[in-house]
């Protein structure tokens, strides 16, 4: 038998990366590499990376540069960079970084034991025709109560401001029996709760089906007890799936659906196909079905030509909607896309426009965890708490929640009764049976 190998895998940025590393140290594991938390360990270090936020090239160059010395001392030691930034960035990569020896983009990583084996090319940023989840090994790690499924990919919305669709393709949905074979997989292997994962997961569409006829499918499974999506896009929230968040328990009460702005010209300039007004009565229309759903968005502040009048719009736009949550951002340009090429706002009115925002969603975010003390909830146990007879877990509103529970097991349900509400979680005690 060969010799195990060890790969430390680092992963930078949204969900779908996470789902992409899983598949990734699944397929490595077929080349007879297990993964170590220790990166001196490693007989591989592979970086996953997002192109999405500020600096994104400019954290890996960093983290590439504190791998020199692990290297020089250890020659054989193979470096890959995977994901969005070596997709947009591949030949610099590998012209700044010489020690880099693959480079592999988000839609070819199912070659990577290839690469690794020294077999075809050592940089493949190609978007293939074949299906890469085709040519992926089957789940064989054993899961946690929680996991993603990635059901869509790409972008066809070219926001000006979004990498995306450069990065990760035209928008492709997974067919029907794939998707069905992945969870009923995950579920046999103790997963309780399926997040489908997708750059616009609304956008969803397979011979006869879209994303509400998808999760009714998935609700038949007797062992799938929570279903969640993101992210949305608002063009794409369908009648049939405003109405599945009514209709199906197992669809639970929490919504990512990102507006970016509360100004219609902005909107506009951003390229979002939709009006603050607009989102504002798909809000309305999600609340009537489901009336204690809890949102959550995103936001950017300072976008070129943002004025005062556009930013106390987004303001405004946030008090009417209420979010539970919500994440906000400082703009910064994307090489390649249109908005990068407008001029960009003074750094202090982008700072001061973004912690605005930031603490009017922080003052709303702690107004609805305060609101639940009292409450009744039902939590998903996802690990042992720090302290002695305690559980962690998530409620249907993806709320953490830390529960006193001395007998309570990870992967169980459990009704307990919210007891106090802190800046990031909440703590409560289960309800006897």
């Amino acid at each position: 038998m060969a010799d195990t190998k060890k790969l430390f895998i680092k992963t930078y940025g949204c969900q779908m990366n996470v789902y992409d590393s899983e598949r990734m140290v699944e397929a490595m594991g077929g080349n007879g590499y297990v993964t170590t938390d220790v990166i001196e360990d490693a007989d591989m270090v592979l970086l996953n990376t997002c192109h999405i936020r500020e600096k994104a090239s400019e954290k890996l160059f960093s983290d590439l540069g504190r791998l020199r010395p692990l290297k020089a001392a250890r020659p054989d030691l193979k470096i890959g960079v995977a994901g969005c930034v070596a997709q947009a960035e591949g030949d610099e990569i590998k012209r700044r970084m010489p020690l880099v020896d693959i480079v592999v983009g988000p839609q070819s990583y199912h070659r990577l034991p290839e690469m690794v084996r020294g077999v075809g090319k050592t940089t493949d940023t190609d978007f293939p025709t074949a299906d890469k989840f085709d040519l992926l090994p089957s789940a064989r790690a054993t899961r946690g109560p929680a996991a993603f499924l990635t059901v869509q990919e790409g972008c066809d919305k070219f926001c000006a401001f979004c990498v995306v669709p450069y990065t990760r393709g035209a928008e492709v949905s997974r067919p029907v029996d794939r998707i069905l074979t992945e969870a009923r997989e995950l579920t046999a292997k103790g997963v309780r709760e399926i997040t489908l994962l997708g750059q616009n997961v609304n956008a969803y569409h397979a011979p006869g089906y879209g994303l509400a006829r998808l999760i009714r499918e998935l609700v038949l499974m007797p062992d799938l007890a929570r279903i969640r999506y993101t992210t949305s896009h608002p063009g794409d929230m369908e009648d049939d799936l405003i109405a599945a968040h009514g209709d199906e328990p197992k669809l639970m009460p929490y919504l990512h659906l990102p507006v970016q702005s509360g100004s219609d010209r902005i909107l506009k300039a951003m390229n979002r196909k939709h009006t603050a007004a607009q989102y504002l009565a798909l809000i309305e229309r999600i609340r009537a079905a489901r009336p204690d759903i809890l949102l959550s968005s995103d936001f950017i502040a300072g976008f070129p030509g943002e004025t005062d009048a556009d930013h106390q719009a987004t303001l405004d736009l946030i008090r009417a909607v209420g979010f539970g949550m919500a994440y906000s951002f400082r703009y910064s340009p994307r090489p390649g896309t249109p908005a990068a090429e407008k001029p960009t706002l003074p750094e202090d009115v982008s700072n001061a426009r973004l912690y605005e925002i930031q603490a009017l969603i922080t003052a709303q975010q702690r107004a609805a965890q305060d609101a639940m003390v009292g409450r009744e909830v039902t939590v998903l146990y996802e690990k042992p708490g720090r302290m002695p007879g305690q559980m962690v877990g998530k409620s249907g509103h993806l709320h953490a929640v830390h529960v006193d529970d001395s007998l309570g097991r990870v992967g169980e349900l459990a009704r307990v009764r919210i007891s106090a509400s802190s800046a990031n979680s909440l703590a409560g005690v289960r309800i006897s049976l």
